[in-house]
This record gives structure tokens, C-alpha cells and sequence, in this order.
């Protein structure tokens, strides 16, 4: 997975600590242990987890792309957002499943 920088680069100069933590420790320590969870599984996890909790944001489109780009293919996408539905809630699944068809919608172009 390439270097994320995003904590530096929103609120490096505000907060430069969560920028640390965020950039080194969850991207960079946590995301890197393949040896216990591919980034294949991961990003499902981290995708289901942002819907559940009602991130609807960038945040939640960027890991449904990161998603797709370690291997989650449309269908596999429109079917763990499917199940999660029942769990995190119906209107949550909506603004998931818009995210989800804009990102796998805009490659196939």
C-alpha cells in the first residue's frame, strides 16, 4: 500500500500529532500487518466499519476505492454492503451503495 500522507496534509499544522498517528500508526504500522489480515480483508472490514458507524463521507469513498483497488470486485461490494444492511441500518446502506456505483461506474468508462 502506498504511503499515506493525509494526516500531514489536511492537519499536519493544526494537529500535527493525530497527523503522526494517523499517517504512521494506523496506516502505516496498522495497515501494514499482512501477516494477519490481508488488505484485501481489511478494506472490507474498514469499509463495513465506516457504514455501520455512519461515516458517509470521503473517508468511506476512499476505502471503498482502496477496496477495489486490492481486489473487491463490484459484485463482492454490492453484496457486503447488502449484508451489512440489515446490521448497520437500511439508509446507511443507501449512501454506501451511491458511493460504491460512483467508484466502480467511473473506471468502467
Amino acid at each position: 500500500m502506498a504511503k499515506v500522507t493525509a494526516g500531514r496534509d489536511q492537519l499536519g499544522d493544526f494537529a500535527p500529532k493525530f497527523a503522526e498517528l494517523n499517517d504512521d500508526v494506523l496506516f502505516g504500522e496498522v495497515w501494514a500487518r499482512d501477516d494477519k489480515l490481508s488488505v484485501r480483508d481489511r478494506s472490507i472490514v474498514t469499509v463495513v466499519s465506516l457504514m455501520a458507524s455512519g461515516v458517509l463521507d470521503s473517508s468511506l469513498q476512499f476505502h471503498i476505492q482502496n477496496a477495489k483497488n486490492h481486489g473487491v470486485t463490484a459484485e463482492e461490494m454490492a453484496e457486503i454492503i447488502t449484508h451489512a444492511a440489515f446490521y448497520a441500518g437500511w439508509p446507511k446502506a443507501w449512501a454506501a451503495f451511491r458511493m460504491a456505483k460512483e467508484v466502480y461506474t467511473n473506471e468502467k468508462q
